[in-house]
């Protein structure tokens, strides 16, 4: 063994020893549910959460009971991405996988609809615009895909296609404009931004480029598209922040900065709260932000929340049924994901309390674990934190 690598090793064990330390710490913080493998997307509606997991399947938790209710077995390799589908009779799961097919299913009965060779590398991202029931998908391969939503197609039939990305495309986001026309943003590994406006013709959608972003220096992880704004986290360090229509007219806020790089965000504006804040994921922290001035963003709260890389960030509006009088109230949530393979649950009142900040150094790397079920190979752990960690 080289110097070099002696070292290398030696922090790898320093690390391991460091997260391992952190687990046992924050083993009751956020209510934790233990998962067998990492989640690699995730949806919440209602009180149920569906995630798609690296090994190889996708689930529904109950996040109130926090027990598994279904399991969708039928791909070959980890499930990347997920999204939900809403039609006049029932509800359909989709999932996208390193094994670069795309799969609907019954969300109730787990019933198999279809399965699609959609992509030639991995399946990275999935969104449905549902007033166009259209499907998008984004891949390693660098290729974005419009797929036309019809349960009786089997498999799906390609609708068009977009092929100007030269990195894996990452995420991304849609939103209709008040003239009615759809807009589809793109983001990728090289940290490239690109909105569209999509049109239909002739059962193909095309796209036309509106704008392009080149604010970010690396990979684009995470980014929310709406009214008039584009907020975007990257592993360049940052979450940012761009006025889409008055540019122009407004200053462009300054980057929010991290010690590490952000691989989510969550701005509670942009959902049916619509309250002036946004949450982050930054290494094992969470941050919230109080950006009721966007253009001077103040850190409200920093919360140690996870020990490894925090992965997603969800709203939950938790259902609740009073015992006595059976009368429904909401109360608004939040879902956090992670490379620990947990899932935790915080009321966000208690989330927008500021508290002291954590000393804890951010870390990278996780202790081995054994998982019972589904296992990866060493190579395939290496090439699971190349996809995620890549620029």
């Amino acid at each position: 063994m080289t110097k070099s690598e002696y070292l290398i090793s030696s922090s790898h064990l320093e690390l391991a020893d460091t997260r391992l330390k952190k687990s046992e710490r924050l083993k009751n913080v956020g209510q934790p549910l233990q998962l067998p493998g990492k989640a690699l997307g995730i949806e919440v509606v209602g009180n149920t959460a569906w995630i798609a997991e690296n090994t190889t399947v996708a689930r529904s938790i109950d996040l109130v009971s926090g027990k598994t209710t279904k399991l969708y077995r039928g791909h070959q390799g980890p499930v990347s991405a997920l999204a939900l589908w809403h039609t006049d009779s029932r509800q359909i799961l989709i999932t996208g996988s390193w094994d670069k097919t795309i799969k609907l299913w019954d969300a109730n009965t787990k019933d198999l609809i279809s399965s699609t060779d959609a992509h030639s590398d991995f399946v990275k991202s999935l969104l449905v615009i549902p007033s166009a029931n259209l499907l998008v998908s984004g891949s390693s391969d660098k290729l974005i895909r419009f797929w036309n939503l019809h349960v009786e197609q089997q498999p799906l039939q390609s609708a068009g296609s977009l092929s100007s990305h030269t990195r894996p495309v990452e995420c991304l986001s849609s939103r209709v404009s008040e003239n009615g026309d759809i807009e589809l943003c793109t983001g990728d590994t090289m940290g490239i931004i690109r909105l569209w406006t999509l049109t239909y013709d002739d059962r193909r959608w095309t796209s036309s480029l509106k704008a392009e972003f080149n604010h970010h220096r690396t990979k684009i992880s995470d980014l929310y598209l709406g009214s008039g704004q584009l907020w975007t986290a990257s592993s360049d360090e940052t979450v940012q922040v761009r006025n889409l229509y008055e540019a122009e007219k407004k200053p462009i806020p300054q980057p929010i900065q991290h010690s590490t790089a952000v691989r989510c965000l969550l701005p509670l504006y942009l959902t049916d709260l619509q309250e002036p804040y946004i949450m982050t994921g930054s290494g094992d922290f969470m941050r919230v932000y109080d950006v009721s001035s966007v253009d001077e963003p103040e850190l409200l709260n920093e919360i140690d929340a996870h020990w490894h890389d925090i992965t997603h960030i969800r709203l939950w509006m938790r259902e609740l049924i009073d015992e006595k009088t059976k009368q429904k109230s909401v109360e608004p949530w939040i879902i956090t994901t992670s490379l620990d393979s947990t899932i935790r649950r915080w009321r966000l009142s208690d989330l927008l309390v500021p508290k002291p900040k954590s000393t804890e150094p951010p870390a990278s790397i996780s202790p081995p674990q054994a998982k019972p079920g589904f296992s990866m190979s060493l190579e395939e752990e290496q090439e699971l934190d190349e996809l995620l960690d890549s620029d």
